[in-house]
C-alpha cells in the first residue's frame, strides 16, 4: 500500500493536470530546460538494524522505508521540479500551481514524519531523561501519559494519519496529537514522539490488529532520542 490512496487522489489530479499543462507546452526557448528546483531532498538511512526490533518484522520496516518513506522522498522531488517549472511560466494558472503546493506541503509532511518516526525506532522502550520526568508532571503520571498516547493511536485503526507528541511552543505543554493525513498538526508544534498509524506501518505484520502494532512500536522506542528532542524544544521554547 502506498500513500497515494483514495484520501489524496484528488489533489494529485491537480498534479497531473499541472503536468499536462507543462509536457504540452508549445517548445520554445523558454521550454527547453524546465529550471532546477532548489533543493533535492535524499532519503536518510535507517538509523537501527531492521532486523533486530522487537515484534516489528524487517521486511515490514525494509517496505515501509522503501515503498512509502523513500517513495514520497521521491514524489517530493518531483512536485518540487514542477513548481519551479511553473514559477518560470508567467501565464500558469494560480488555482493549478496551488494543488501542486498542497501537494507540495503532503509530501514534505509525509518525510519529515517518517524521518521521525524512523529516527525514534530502534530503542528499548525504557523511557528516562528529562522527558519522562515532564510527561509525568504533564500527564499526573508517565503511565497516564502512555494511556492517552495509545488510545490517541487506537483512535486511528483502520484509517490513516499519525499521533505525535510534540511540545507545543505557543503554550509551552506537551500534547498528544491525533493528525490525519501528514499535514494537520499544530502550526507551534515540535515533534518529540512519532507514531505512523497508516496500515501500511504494520499490515504485512499484524494485518488488521493495530493495537498490536502499537504495543510493539512501544517496545521499539528509542528514548534517548526523544529526550533529545525534548531538551532542543525545550530550548526554543525559553528563546520564543
Amino acid at each position: 500500500m502506498t500513500d497515494i490512496n483514495r484520501r489524496n487522489a484528488l489533489s494529485m489530479v491537480g498534479v497531473g493536470a499541472a503536468v499536462a499543462a507543462l509536457d504540452g507546452a508549445a517548445p520554445g526557448p523558454a521550454a527547453a530546460q524546465p529550471p532546477a528546483p532548489r533543493r533535492t531532498h535524499r532519503p536518510r538511512p535507517l538509523p537501527f538494524d531492521p532486523a533486530r526490533l522487537d515484534g516489528l518484522s524487517e521486511r515490514l520496516i525494509n517496505s515501509h522505508w522503501q515503498n512509502n518513506y523513500v517513495g514520497s522522498v521521491n514524489a517530493l522531488n518531483l512536485v518540487e521540479t514542477r513548481l519551479a517549472a511553473a514559477m518560470a511560466d508567467p501565464d500558469f494558472p494560480p488555482l493549478i500551481y496551488g494543488d501542486i503546493k498542497r501537494e507540495q506541503l503532503h509530501r514534505t509532511g509525509s518525510v519529515v514524519l517518517h524521518e521521525l518516526y524512523f529516527g525514534n525506532l530502534g530503542g528499548n522502550g525504557r523511557a528516562g531523561g528529562e522527558v519522562q520526568q515532564a510527561l509525568a508532571l504533564a500527564f499526573g503520571s508517565f503511565a497516564g501519559w502512555q494511556a492517552e498516547f495509545r488510545r490517541t493511536a487506537s483512535a486511528l485503526a483502520g484509517g490513516s494519519g499519525w499521533c505525535l507528541l510534540a511540545l507545543n511552543v505557543h503554550t509551552g505543554a506537551l500534547e498528544n496529537y491525533w493528525m490525519w493525513d501528514h499535514m494537520h498538526a499544530p502550526a507551534t508544534g515540535m515533534p518529540l514522539l512519532a507514531l505512523d498509524m497508516y496500515e501500511h506501518s504494520y499490515h504485512i505484520d499484524y494485518g488488521s490488529a493495530a493495537a498490536h502494532y502499537i504495543d510493539a512500536f512501544m517496545r521499539n522506542v528509542n528514548w534517548e532520542e526523544v529526550d533529545r528532542r525534548y531538551v532542543r524544544a525545550r530550548r526554543a521554547v525559553a528563546t520564543a
